[in-house]
């Protein structure tokens, strides 16, 4: 366990703003060579109830699920909750689960994001707690109190709450479908690109930022991306350094209360393709993994950071975009949702004008700093490329002509001022920014 972690939970860690410990609102987090013969303890630790609704899939329910329900018969009265393969992430399957996991005390999610977010929701909406065990290391929503549940045909991030337990077996996630582990890359990768957006809305907005969250972050990061091919080899003290950096990221947005330090611009970009085209098919027919995508937009915000922070001189224009707009791009239903959500970020002509002194006396300042939490792009993509990942979007299912609308009008879809907004407002996107 790195140190961070194992001082977290020492309460050891001090947050630099206030010199005091940080807190780890989850009862338990263990991450193990292996958790076998130990499952119904952790689980009796955190005094869940005497009914408890164990939730997988045929997939995880092989690699886990049949262990776990079979480990916490012998203490509770287990019910079974069997979602389809791949299971949509959205209100009618939380729905269900909240249906069929009526009688229960509390969900334990056996699996990764998707079934992790919904038995999260669910459990927010039904005033019941969860706890999770692990199948693979591939998103950094384990620990986090949000979720990703597609409302109304379109994806959000929204609250939920946060897991009693967090479970990870190392020989577990070792054997978890390759594409998977690279995914995890893919989530954690982004660090660096929504690090530099978050803080550009810091400085050209006055919104808050935090660095708390990288901090965390900054050790098992380098470590993993200076070998990522130890992954592959299935080296579990690698896993186990994916494993922490993707459980501190969730912590990271639990402190934060959001998702400011994980989703930004890249997450924009993936949510847009996925309106418009769906999750994508990669050769073969398979589904791209939200990792993947994320890994890919991530060498696309990395590439336009560079361009813009490489001017000397910002200036942004007012925005001509309206609400006619939206609702002739997203439709009727969509188009207003996404009008809202845009419209306190639209520059008129006063506030573009505060901005532009803003960028005139501290873009050099602004510039300076953002490097410093930026990474090199190629480097990024040189992570995924040794790990044999998708580093574009045809790789991950994307038409090239889809994706470049996606860069060009993504940051229209939710209130976070990213530098696709810069990049828009500057007048400076173009079709080889994409």
């Amino acid at each position: 366990m790195s140190n961070v972690l194992e001082r977290l939970i020492r309460g050891a860690f001090h947050d630099p703003r206030t010199d005091s410990p940080v807190p780890v609102p989850i009862r338990s987090i263990v991450i193990s060579d292996t958790l076998a013969g130990r499952e119904a303890d952790l689980v009796a630790a955190l005094d869940l109830g005497g009914t408890l609704a164990v939730v997988s899939d045929p997939d995880t329910e092989a690699a886990l699920g049949a262990r776990i329900g079979n480990a916490l018969s012998g203490a509770a009265r287990v019910m079974r909750i069997q979602l389809p393969r791949n299971p949509e992430p959205d209100e009618r399957t939380a729905g269900m689960i909240e249906r069929e996991g009526g009688p229960a005390d509390a969900f334990i999610a056996v699996g990764s994001g998707t079934i992790n977010d919904l038995c999260k929701y669910a459990s927010a909406r039904s005033g019941k707690p969860y706890a999770v065990f692990a199948t693979a290391p591939s998103m950094n929503g384990y620990t986090s109190s949000n979720a990703s549940i597609t409302v109304g045909g379109l994806k959000r991030s929204v609250s939920a709450q946060l897991p009693a337990g967090v479970f990870m077996d190392l020989r577990v996630l070792a054997a978890s479908p390759v594409r998977l582990i690279r995914a995890g890359v893919g989530d954690t990768l982004c660090r660096a690109t929504a690090q530099a957006d978050w803080l550009l809305a810091h400085i050209v907005r006055g919104d808050p930022y935090m660095e708390l969250p990288f901090l965390l972050l900054s050790e098992d990061e380098e470590r993993l991306f200076s070998e990522p091919e130890a992954l592959l080899r299935g080296d579990i003290q690698a896993l186990a350094c994916l494993a922490r950096a993707l459980t501190l990221a969730g912590l990271g947005m639990a402190y934060i209360g959001g998702s400011f330090s994980t989703s930004q611009g890249e997450h924009l970009i993936s949510h847009y393709m996925e309106l418009i085209e769906g999750r994508g098919h990669q050769p073969g027919g398979q589904k791209s993994y939200h990792g993947e995508q994320i890994g890919v937009a991530t060498i696309t915000m990395a590439r336009l950071q560079e361009e813009l922070l490489d001017r000397d001189r910002m200036q942004v224009q007012p925005c001509d975009l309206d609400e006619s707009g939206f609702t002739s791009r997203y439709g009727p239903q969509l188009g207003p949702e996404c009008w809202k959500e845009f419209l306190p970020k639209r520059l008129d002509t006063q506030t573009a004008a505060a901005m532009n002194a803003t960028l005139e006396s501290g873009w050099a300042d602004a510039r300076r700093l953002i490097m410093k939490v930026a990474m090199p792009s190629e480097r990024l993509r040189a992570v995924l490329t040794r790990l044999g990942a998708p580093t574009a979007p045809e790789e991950v299912g994307w038409s090239r002509p889809a994706y470049q609308e996606a860069v060009a009008h993504a940051a229209e879809l939710r209130n976070r001022y990213t530098f696709l907004d810069l990049a828009r407002d500057a007048r400076l996107l173009r079709p080889d920014s994409r």
